[in-house]
C-alpha cells in the first residue's frame, strides 16, 4: 500500500481531487527539496532510500481508500509538520549547546523566525530503530507507564497507516514550577528503509475541546528521527526536535531549563523502558 505521504502528493489520482493537482505536486517537490538539504553532499543511505521510495510516484500509484475533507486536512497537517521539521533539522548552523549529560546525551537550541526557540536532542540508543519505533508509535498509548513526565496519551482518531490525532496530558514538574498541560496533536509516522520518523504539531479535534482548569499548550513542528548508527547498525542515532509553547506566565529562563531537561529525562526513561523490555523477553524465553 502506498504510504499516505505519497498519496497526499499524488491526489490527482482521485477523481474528486483533480482540481488539487498543483497542491499535491508542490508538496512532493517540497519534500524532495528538504530531503536533499538534509542529506547534504554525499547523501547517506537513509536519505537515498526515502528519495527512492518517493520516486515511485512517477511510475505507479496504488489504489487506496478515499479520505473525507476532515481526514485529508489531518493528513496534510501531518505532512506539513514533517516537512517543516526536516527543513529545520537540515540546517546545521546556528545551534547552541544547552546541556550535555555525563553519558554524552546533548541538547541544542536555536531561535527561529515565526516559531521561536526550538530544542534538539541528539543521543545514541543501544536498540535498533525498529524496536524504538514499535515502542514510540505502535505502543504510543503506553507512554504514561514508563515516562513520569507524561500522565496519559490517547489516540483520538487514526487516518490510514501514517496519521493519527492524539491527546496528551503532561505531568507537573518537580515543585509544580510548571503545572500540568494538555495537547491535541496530529502525528505523522513514517518508516522509510531503515529510518523512522515521528512528526507532529498542534491541531484541534471535536472529541477533545479545551478542558476547564487545564492549560491547553501548543507544540510543533516536532519530529523524532531514528536511523541506524553508521558504526553499528544495531544501535540508533536518535534525534528529537522539540518546539513547545507552554502558555501561561512562565519566565523564559524557566521554560528553557524545563524543556531541555525534559528531553534529557526522556532519553533516560526510554532507555530504561527498552532495557526492561529486553529483560522481560529474556525471562519469558527461559
Amino acid at each position: 500500500m502506498l504510504p499516505a505521504t505519497f498519496k497526499l502528493c499524488a491526489g490527482i489520482s482521485y477523481r474528486h481531487m483533480w482540481n488539487m493537482t498543483g497542491l499535491r505536486r508542490n508538496a512532493l517537490a517540497a519534500i524532495h527539496h528538504e530531503l536533499n538539504r538534509l542529506a547534504g553532499p554525499g547523501p547517506s543511505n537513509w536519505i537515498s532510500q526515502v528519495r527512492r521510495r518517493s520516486s515511485l510516484l512517477s511510475s505507479r500509484i496504488q489504489e487506496e481508500e478515499v479520505y473525507n475533507d476532515e481526514e485529508m486536512s489531518y493528513v496534510k497537517q501531518g505532512e506539513d509538520a514533517l516537512q517543516k521539521a526536516i527543513s529545520i533539522l537540515s540546517e546545521q548552523d546556528g545551534w547552541t549547546v544547552e546541556t550535555v549529560a555525563a553519558n554524552g546525551d546533548k541538547v541544542l537550541s536555536k531561535v527561529l523566525p515565526d516559531i521561536g526557540k526550538v530544542f534538539k536532542l541528539e543521543v545514541v540508543m543501544e536498540q535498533h530503530p525498529d524496536n524504538l519505533y514499535e515502542e514510540l508509535v505502535e505502543k504510543m498509548e503506553q507512554m504514561g507507564d514508563w515516562n513520569p513526565n507524561v500522565k496519559q496519551v490517547k489516540i483520538l482518531q487514526k487516518i490510514g497507516q501514517d496519521t493519527m490525532v492524539t491527546h496528551e496530558v503532561s505531568a507537573e514538574t518537580p515543585g509544580n514550577v510548571v503545572g500540568p498541560r494538555d495537547f491535541v496533536s496530529v502525528r505523522c509516522a513514517k518508516r522509510r528503509g531503515s529510518t523512522c520518523f515521528l512528526a507532529g504539531m498542534s491541531t484541534q479535534h471535536p472529541k477533545m475541546p479545551e478542558q476547564k482548569g487545564v492549560i491547553r499548550a501548543e507544540n510543533g513542528p516536532t519530529c523524532i528521527v531514528m536511523k541506524p548508527c553508521a558504526e553499528d547498525p544495531n544501535k540508533t542515532k536518535f534525534t528529537w526536535l522539540l518546539s513547545l509553547d507552554l502558555k501561561g506566565w512562565i519566565p523564559k529562563t524557566i521554560i528553557n531549563k524545563v524543556l531541555s531537561q525534559t528531553q534529557v529525562d526522556f532519553a533516560s526513561h526510554l532507555r530504561n523502558r527498552m532495557a526492561n523490555n529486553v529483560s522481560m523477553e529474556t525471562a519469558h524465553a527461559c
